[in-house]
């Protein structure tokens, strides 16, 4: 695989396209509606592969797309330190800097919180520039 530096923004999309596609299940559905939330919400967020991973960037990590068997988890890189009012972190809160929140099959993505929490993580990296 090659590193995300080697790679046009085109070429990254177009992995995190086939990651996506490569499960044909609601994990797949999963990545795909946090991709598009993360975009709706920021417009200009610079989409990366790191670890063999779609990662989102504005100012620095706001979060990744991971995928597991039995939950599709999305790790905010200072999650600790966004607020929260509806609880969607649901993993790694023990951590000092990061949380998770996992998504299991036929579980909703609670939009608007998602987007906010994705906005904030924005201001947070804008405000360590």
């Amino acid at each position: 695989m090659a590193k995300n530096d080697d790679l046009t923004p085109a070429q990254i999309s177009t992995l995190i396209d086939e990651r996506i596609a490569s499960y044909g299940d609601w994990r797949g559905e999963v990545l795909a509606s946090i991709r598009a939330l993360i975009k709706q919400a920021l417009p200009d967020v610079v989409e990366e592969w790191k670890w063999n991973i779609p990662v989102w960037s504005h100012n620095g990590i706001i979060c990744t797309g991971e995928v597991y068997k039995a939950a599709v988890k999305s790790t905010f890189a200072k999650g600790a330190s966004l607020p929260d009012p509806k609880g969607l972190f649901t993993s790694s809160l023990e951590g000092k800097v990061r949380r998770a929140m996992d998504i299991t099959e036929g579980q909703k993505i609670k939009a608007t919180a998602f987007k906010a929490l994705v906005k904030a993580a924005a201001k947070a990296n804008a405000a360590k520039k």
